[in-house]
């Protein structure tokens, strides 16, 4: 009975921690620019963690920076890290149409000197903070934003890693021999119709020439926006091929820690 006791105390006290750590998991809105333009972003972090840490941007799907964006990001600061939800459309705009998408997406990928400009805004301003650690910094994306993150990887941005969901791994700026400084893991869906399979065989080709460090990871009869749990009322509302996955998106992000722990470690 008292060993019966002393367990049950326990595990109240284990419970107790960890709801009162992750309760000390905030978000705030932040601003930054470029030139004229002003770039809305979302700020997680720990306040019970002390000392400088590693820290995470997070680059938003073709919709925006939304809440989902500002989800991951809360989840990241739940490991430690502390998360930027970057702004790559400016004054923080969302999409909520797929024309509209598109279009917000197009206009930055089309012009890649606003892109990397804005990726670095948000970058420097990160780097800037009191409790990050400006060594150890990595890049996760989403759709449009894995797109970003690992066309930053392919122009050698100063980070320690990039994680791409579902992202595009096409390119008309494929990397060169030895510019890829960070390593690169990148999960994609086998039945996801917007990255077909010639496509992921280039992008293993042009990684492997250039000399990166990177892994790819396929789950076979999975579609495209596989992380993201509204993806389901998308593809209803607006007839688009994706569906979410729990298992597809509890193993990627299962690893990306596992990845995280790896890159950041001193």
């Amino acid at each position: 009975m008292a060993i019966r006791l002393w367990m049950t105390f326990c595990l109240a006290i284990t419970l107790f921690t960890a709801s009162s750590a992750s309760a000390k998991v905030s978000g705030r809105e932040v601003e930054y620019r470029v030139g004229d333009t002003v770039l809305k972003g979302y700020l997680a972090d720990n306040a019970a963690l002390k000392g400088k840490r590693p820290a995470v941007l997070v680059v938003h799907e073709w919709w925006g920076h939304n809440e989902y964006a500002r989800k991951r990001a809360r989840m990241l600061a739940e490991q430690g890290y502390v998360a930027l939800a970057v702004d790559m459309y400016g004054d923080g705009k969302t999409a909520q149409h797929p024309d509209d998408a598109g279009k917000f997406a197009g206009e930055v990928m089309k012009n890649k000197a606003v892109g990397e400009a804005r990726f670095n805004a948000a970058l420097d301003f990160i780097k800037q903070q009191p409790s990050v650690d400006p060594a150890r910094i990595a890049a996760i994306g989403y759709c449009f934003g894995g797109g970003v993150v690992l066309h930053m990887a392919r122009q050698g941005a100063d980070l320690k890693g990039v994680v791409s969901f579902h992202g595009s791994l096409a390119t008309d700026s494929p990397a060169k021999e030895g510019a890829v400084k960070a390593r690169v893991l990148v999960f994609s869906g086998d039945a996801d119709k917007m990255i077909p399979p010639e496509q992921v065989a280039a992008f293993k080709d042009e990684m492997t020439k250039a000399g990166a460090s990177f892994r790819y990871v396929g789950y076979p009869g999975v579609m495209h926006s596989f992380t993201n749990p509204d993806a389901d009322k998308f593809a209803a509302q607006f007839k688009l091929p994706m569906a979410y996955d729990k298992k597809a998106d509890r193993d990627s992000w299962a690893q990306t820690e596992k990845f995280f722990k790896e890159i950041f470690a001193k």
